[in-house]
């Protein structure tokens, strides 16, 4: 079954901006902008089975800013600036208003709160397409920043020196708890016959009303604060004509974020029980350490070695203080305040065995009634920090004949102490009979699963970088940019989760298995560009005098062209662990779930000229032993079909007969000229019947008019 999604996406936005020059020295300015945007996302399937589309996604931003620049004199300025910006966003289902799952279906025990209720709860059959809402539909976020900076600069003799200090306060209301309106998986094959397996059990499964799983969540709006202070010193200093230094260092500190209320909790390994915020310093409000050790140092150069040859390279250390991780590193989102309720079952003939049918007990979201037993809960260390980027270069920029300049250079980065998620209460794999529950399997004794938040991720790159510039004549230019590099880490980032990646390994207890080769990484990436100014019309070398109508027609008109080529897309090979093969209970990669891969025993690939065989069902297998689950196919191992677009723009630029100096330009542009099918990845889930199939392209090709008046 196939269907083309319907989507739309309608924005409205303005700025205004007011410039004012008080004196020759002293200018100032104020903008203020508005944008509004709603977004539909279809489900793939007709309401109210729906599916896992966004719903109505809906984006609010307002700004306003203001500063100043103050000429001190012939060698001093000072700048300033002061930001204001809130935005509204979130996203609902569209099956919000619609009739609740107790009238429409007979389920019980589901929320009737009108921001929550009606439609079908999530149906998560594990080889095949989801039905019901999106499980972690709704949710809303509404930052809200005050950001204001300096930046002096003044000049003495070789040197010129900068510093300055930026404030950034930020109050955000959050809603992002799921699943609010409950999430039904059927992942064990409770009706297969005893000695067989096949995912079809699993829609029998369903049928029955058999849940291997169900998950649900109480509301719970947060209100976040966080306050981050930047501060700098730079010098450039040309030492001579030939050599320049750039010198800084920079300081960094964001705070953790607290709740205006402290309604906020944390786990504690120590004494193996949740702690609640508290007023008092700010770690007792957050139950994070301050990390404010912060200091990124700067440099660089550039080197004239020749006349015609420059080099030029730099080193520099940076700070990542936001990580987007849905939930998972949102304090208030905890238990007691907030239950994160999961229920494992395997035996419908348990007393406590409750079937689809049955619904959930209103209990399990009573904050009064928590139990840790029943929910997912989280930990950040207490020394949770900010993560550290190094990014280095140096090239070689060589002119090596008139107007034809190459660059060639080395360009790396490493990041460390990345964000990545796990669960601290993974549990030891099974028998090979598969009889131990999934609970009688954890280390952590009283807890369930306990989501990871923790400073263990790491990245490199490394990258040979060739551009070749060539300008033989006015108006016309070719540039040529090759890139040949190699990314590896050991998880993506957070709510991608591209072809088959998580931000969370398959064992907890063997990272270094996940440290591989990235989700981004591109190996060859080659983009050539071709600008030319046509010679026609006035003022260039053809029919310079020919008229204005010849020039109306012919004249202004530039040409360019954009053809990309690079590396197909890297995918992980997974597979959906059945009940016995199951270590850990989450199945949510923003909270923490086990990225299970199968096993290879030889060439992946099947025949890579097919879009339905395109990876080998031979030598990709399940595992078959419960006590063995984790397979060795290592991260990002096949690669989808190489990608090639040629972009091209057509422009004319012409005087309006309005007013002084008042110019239009009117645009073709043709994105994918040739309507090449580029192929995505392929499936590389082994448990879906839709293993080793190709079946999404990037864009087919696109045309688009403008016009811009200028005036």
């Amino acid at each position: 079954y196939s269907i083309l999604q319907q989507f739309s996406n309608d924005t409205d936005k303005f700025n205004v901006k007011g410039d004012l020059q008080f004196t020759p020295a002293l200018s100032g300015f104020a903008r203020y902008g508005y944008r509004d945007a709603d977004i539909v996302d279809n489900p793939p399937l007709p309401l109210p089975s729906g599916g896992s589309g966004n719903g109505l996604t809906y984006v609010t931003n307002k700004q306003f800013v203001t500063g100043f620049t103050w000429t001190r004199s012939g060698t001093a300025l000072l700048e300033g600036r002061f930001g204001w910006s809130r935005t509204v966003a979130g996203k609902s289902p569209l099956a919000l208003g619609s009739p609740a799952a107790l009238d429409a279906y007979g389920i019980p025990g589901l929320p009737t709160d009108d921001r929550i209720a009606g439609g079908l709860p999530t149906q998560l059959i594990s080889g095949f397409s989801d039905l019901g809402r999106q499980a972690t539909n709704p949710q809303w976020q509404y930052p809200e920043v005050f950001n204001p900076k300096l930046n002096y600069t003044w000049v003495m003799g070789r040197h010129s020196f900068k510093t300055g200090y930026e404030f950034q306060h930020i109050n955000t209301e959050v809603q992002d708890v799921n699943p609010l309106y409950g999430r039904d998986t059927y992942a064990g094959q409770i009706t297969r016959i005893p000695g067989t397996t096949n995912g079809l059990y699993n829609l029998a499964d369903f049928m029955f009303g058999f849940r291997s799983q169900y998950a649900i969540s109480n509301i719970l709006v947060a209100n976040l604060r966080q306050q981050m202070h930047f501060g700098y010193v730079q010098d450039d200093l040309r030492l001579n004509d030939k050599l320049t230094l750039n010198l800084g260092l920079r300081y960094e500190y964001a705070t953790p974020h607290w709740e205006k209320d402290n309604i906020l909790s944390n786990y504690d390994p120590r004494t193996n029980a949740i702690v609640a915020a508290q007023d008092g310093s700010l770690q007792d409000r957050t139950t994070i350490k301050p990390d404010r050790n912060n200091f990124g140092p700067r440099f660089g150069f550039a080197w004239t070695v020749l006349p015609q040859t420059v080099v030029r390279g730099g080193y520099g250390r940076s700070f990542v203080h936001f990580h987007r991780a849905g939930g998972a590193n949102v304090l208030p989102i905890n238990g007691p305040q907030v239950i994160n309720a999961v229920v494992n079952q395997i035996d419908p003939l348990n007393a406590s065995f409750q079937t689809t049918q049955q619904g959930y007990r209103t209990d399990l979201t009573d904050p009064s009634r928590f139990n840790p037993l029943a929910a997912n809960i989280t930990y950040m260390p207490e020394d949770y920090h900010s993560s550290e980027v190094q990014s280095y270069y140096v090239s070689v920029q060589r002119e090596i004949a008139r107007n034809m300049l190459v660059d060639v250079a080395y360009v790396g980065n490493r990041a460390d102490d990345l964000l990545l998620l796990a669960n601290l209460n993974q549990a030891r794999p099974n028998n090979a009979a598969g009889t131990i529950p999934l609970a009688d399997r954890r280390p952590i004794a009283g807890f369930a699963d306990i989501t990871y938040a923790f400073n263990g991720g790491k990245s490199r790159y490394d990258s040979l970088q060739v551009k070749y510039d060539y300008r033989p004549r006015r108006g016309l230019l070719l540039l040529n940019a090759f890139t040949w590099s190699k990314a590896k880490d050991n998880g993506a980032g957070t709510l991608e989760a591209p072809n088959g990646n998580f931000p969370s390994p398959q064992d907890f207890g063997n990272l270094d298995a996940d440290y591989g080769t990235s989700a981004y990484d591109q190996p060859l990436n080659n983009t050539t560009s071709v600008v030319w100014e046509l010679p026609f019309g006035e003022g260039h070398r053809w029919l310079s005098d020919a008229g204005s109508i010849v020039n109306a027609i012919l004249g202004g008109w530039t040409i360019s062209g954009i053809n990309t080529m690079t590396s197909g897309e890297a995918v992980t090979l997974t597979y959906t662990a059945g009940v016995p093969f199951q270590v850990s209970g989450i199945n949510q990669d923003f909270r923490g779930a086990n990225n299970y891969r199968p096993n290879v025993s030889g060439d992946p690939y099947g025949d890579t000229s097919s879009v339905t065989n395109y990876l080998s069902r031979e030598t990709v297998t399940l595992p078959t032993d419960p006590s063995q689950p984790f397979g060795n196919a290592p991260r990002n191992s096949v690669r989808g079909p190489w990608f090639w677009q040629m972009d091209f723009v057509a422009a004319k630029d012409f005087r309006l007969p309005v007013g002084t100096d008042t110019r239009a330009q009117f645009r073709f542009e043709a994105f994918n000229l040739l309507n090449r099918a580029n192929f995505r990845g392929p499936n590389g889930n082994r448990s879906t019947g839709g293993y080793g199939t190709i079946t999404s392209t990037y864009d087919a090709r696109q045309l688009q008019l403008g016009v811009k008046v200028t005036f």
